[in-house]
This record gives structure tokens, C-alpha cells and sequence, in this order.
């Protein structure tokens, strides 16, 4: 019998170094603004304690964490008759104490609780780590992915939410990505839900009228009678959910459709007034209040952020929302927060779809010296020092082979100049310099090299 091929797990991947580099371009242009806007980095462990994350994403999100099973003979402990009934909830509280982190915004949570006499309030923080999801996975729809998050916590203030929508808007400027970010406030979407008679139903239906992208009007409505809304109570939602015009307009509008709920008023004040922040160091980028938009994670209770790109199909590319009381999950009461996450591997997509990535990250080494052999080598290798301690990223050729190999692995590996030194050059202690782009070889002394190279960076 054959060996098995290796792989890998459905929904991950493997990076090679120029993906690496591009991914990092992007983590760079989100840590720039991040920390111009004033956050600070943090990062927490790939693990968490199954209790910290379970029930804090829903009935949906809850079933999408990887568990982790606990070490040792785990059976052991487990009742005949919970194996039996085949039930997986009540026998994965047995036999998992952990699991990987389904995001960064719980976590995060927990961490401010864990070290709140540490912090000062209101905090800002950043983190960039992988998370994990079993999900199905589909393109833009990873397993493994990575989240670049920012919150600020303990502040209510609107102006929070106006900072992020900036944010967003000059990271992806910075990128080169054209998109629109979607806009709501959960309070208005309690409002609707009052409005059409089905207050109790509020998670039905934000989850419901959530997918009206995906799966279109008519599963949407399907799915809400199917949670209970009767025909009047849905032929009163949809008129609303299709409102047009400008923000200001939808607004004006839902004043009158949404005058009976305090909620609902409450929710259109606070949008008005991030739309007031905002109008004051204009976006960029469109930006567009949606009653369509409800993420559904239940821990969201204010603002609401979707961000969507233009110019290639793909689902959000980076979203977030106000939450007050997160971290009352784990003790700490009435400390209010809002957050934003980009989506770094749908945004890269995005951005190898639109071939916009700057051609000098598949670059690493930019000068190789070619070896000749020992004499060569030796005398080659104290300038390569020298221009490494000016910032320069230089690689000797390990073996002396043949010239046209070496040549090749140059090429190969888009290394843009080539350093060779032969009998002749040695003796008048110059080199001899060929640019592997326009094919150009000159003699030259080592100053006018490190000049020229050091211009082309």
C-alpha cells in the first residue's frame, strides 16, 4: 500500500513567501491608521476556555467553534448515557474544557474583565491574530482566517463611531480598494420589530432579513413566516426594508413610520448623529444607511458596519458595531464599547482580483552575488555586509555552479541586480553590476553600486 499524500484541512491554506509579503501589506496599511487614530496593540491565545466563547454568538455562531478535545483518556469520564443518547451539546461539554477563538471581539472582552484594574478607560486597542470557524468553506469563506480588529471601550460617544467609519474609509483608500460601507443601528431594528408586532421576535428577525443578500426577498419572507410573523406583520416590514433615497431622506421617513417606539427613535438619533460627525471630515468612500443590515451576532445593540467592495464580487470585507454591555458576560456591568474587524484574506482577494498589488513585494533579496568560487566569495562577501548594514537585502550564492544557474535562480526568485567579481575586477577593486530588468552590466566601484541600488528601493 501506497503512502498517503499529505494535505491540509479543508478551508486553510498554505502561504508562500510572496503571499506572506502582500498579507503583510495589508496588515501595514490597517496597524498604520490603528495607531494613528491613536489604538494600541494586543494579543490574546489562540485558545480559550469553551465557557468563555460559547452562547455569545448565537445559536448560528455557537455551532460554527472548533472545540478542542481534552488531553488524556477523555472517555473515561463520560456518562454511558450521555455517549448514547448521541446528543453532541451535552457531550462536548464533557469532553472539551476549550476551543479555538470564533473571533477576537469576545476575547477581547474577557481580557478587559481579566485585567480592568490594568487599563486605562476609555481603551483603545488593535489585534491581528487568526481565528477559527467550522464553516463550509466557499471562496471568501475560510476556515482559518485572520481578523485585524480595533475597540475602543468605555465610551459611549458617537464620535467613536464616526472615527471608525474613518477608519475604513482611509484604510482602503490607502489600498486601492473602492467600496461602500453599509450602515444601521440595532435599535432601529428593535423599533421595526415593535412597529410590526413582533417585538419578541427581534432575533428572528434581524437573522431572517440578515441573508436578504444571499438568498434573496422571497426565502427571507419565507424564512420570517416560518418564525412565526404572520402576513400583515411581514407586509408591513417589507415596504420599510426597500426605503429610498438619500440617508437623510431614509431617515426622515423612519421618524414617522417608527414615532410610536422609543427604541426606534432612540436608534434614528443616534444614527443622525454619526451622520452629523461624519458630514464634517467627509468619507471618500460611499457610504449608506441600510435597513437590510443586522449582523447577526446577538452582542451588537447600537451602530451597526458592513463594508462591502465594488468592483468584485465578495461578501463584507470588513465590518463591526457598538455593543454595551459585552463585558457583562463576564462581570463587569454597564462598560459600553464599539468595534470593527477587517477581513485581511478577502480583502487580499480582492485585491489580486483587481491586480493591485505592488509589483515590488514579490521581492526580497535585491542584490545577488553571483560565486565564482572561494577567492571570489571572500572578497564579494565584506560588501554584501556593508550594504545589508544600509538597509539592503543581500545573498551570496552558496555553491559555485555553473553561471547560467545561477543566473536562473536570479531571475527565478525576481532578485533586480546581480554582483560579480572576477580576476580582474579584484585587482582594481571594482565590480561588475548587472540590473536583471533592462539586462545593463557595468563596471563599477563599490560607492557608485551601493548608490545605485540604494535609488532603486
Amino acid at each position: 500500500m501506497g503512502k498517503e499524500k499529505p494535505g491540509i484541512p479543508k478551508g486553510t491554506r498554505d502561504f508562500n513567501s510572496v503571499e506572506i509579503a502582500r498579507r503583510d501589506y495589508i496588515f501595514e496599511a490597517i496597524k498604520t491608521v490603528y495607531r494613528k487614530h491613536g489604538f494600541r496593540p494586543i494579543e490574546t491565545p489562540a485558545m480559550e476556555n469553551l465557557s468563555t466563547l460559547m452562547g455569545k454568538y448565537g445559536e448560528e455562531g455557537d455551532r460554527l467553534i472548533f472545540k478542542i478535545l481534552n488531553s488524556g483518556d477523555f472517555a473515561a469520564k463520560v456518562p454511558d448515557n450521555i455517549w448514547q443518547s448521541k446528543n453532541a451539546a451535552p457531550l462536548s461539554a464533557k469532553i472539551c474544557e476549550k476551543a479555538l477563538r470564533y473571533d477576537l471581539t469576545v476575547p477581547f472582552a474577557r481580557y478587559v474583565v481579566q485585567h480592568q484594574n490594568e487599563i486605562t478607560f476609555p481603551f483603545k486597542r488593535y489585534q491581528i491574530q487568526p481565528v477559527w470557524r467550522a464553516d463550509r468553506p466557499q471562496k471568501g469563506r475560510y476556515r482559518e482566517f485572520f481578523q485585524c480588529d480595533a475597540d475602543v471601550i468605555g465610551s459611549d460617544a458617537l464620535v467613536n463611531e464616526a472615527e471608525f467609519l474613518q477608519i475604513i474609509d482611509t484604510v482602503f483608500s490607502e489600498l486601492g480598494i473602492r467600496v461602500m460601507i453599509k450602515l444601521n443601528n440595532r435599535k432601529i431594528l428593535a423599533g421595526l420589530a415593535e412597529y410590526i408586532g413582533h417585538a419578541d421576535k427581534m432575533t428572528d428577525i434581524t437573522t431572517a432579513i440578515d441573508k436578504l443578500d444571499k438568498i434573496g426577498l422571497d426565502n427571507v419572507i419565507l424564512e420570517l413566516k416560518e418564525k412565526g410573523l404572520d402576513d400583515v406583520a411581514v407586509e408591513k416590514l417589507m415596504p420599510v426594508l426597500s426605503l429610498e433615497g438619500t440617508n437623510r431622506d431614509k431617515i426622515d421617513q423612519l421618524r414617522t413610520i417608527l414615532k410610536g417606539t422609543e427604541t426606534g427613535r432612540k436608534g434614528l438619533e443616534e444614527i443622525g448623529e454619526v451622520f452629523d460627525i461624519v458630514s464634517g471630515t467627509p468619507l471618500d468612500c460611499q457610504l449608506e444607511l441600510d435597513l437590510t443590515l443586522a449582523r447577526g451576532l446577538n452582542y451588537y445593540t447600537g451602530a451597526i458596519i458592513e463594508v462591502k467592495a465594488l468592483d468584485v464580487p465578495m461578501g463584507s470585507v470588513c465590518g463591526g458595531g457598538r455593543y454595551d454591555d459585552l463585558t457583562g458576560i463576564f462581570g463587569l456591568k454597564d462598560v459600553s464599547g464599539i468595534g470593527i474587524s477587517f477581513g485581511a484574506d478577502r480583502i487580499y482577494d480582492v485585491m489580486q482580483a483587481l491586480d493591485i498589488f505592488p509589483d515590488t513585494l514579490g521581492t526580497f533579496t535585491r542584490l545577488m552575488a553571483v560565486n565564482f568560487g572561494r577567492k571570489e566569495r571572500d572578497y564579494c562577501l565584506p560588501f554584501l555586509q556593508r550594504m545589508r548594514n544600509k538597509g539592503v537585502a543581500c545573498e551570496m550564492y552558496p555553491d559555485p555552479a555553473k553561471m547560467k544557474k545561477q543566473m536562473q535562480y536570479a531571475d527565478k526568485n525576481n532578485i533586480p541586480f546581480v554582483l560579480m567579481a572576477g580576476e580582474e575586477e579584484i585587482k582594481k577593486g571594482i565590480y561588475s553590476l548587472k540590473d536583471m530588468r533592462s539586462g545593463e552590466q557595468q563596471l563599477l566601484p563599490p560607492e557608485e553600486i551601493a548608490q545605485i541600488i540604494s535609488a532603486t528601493e
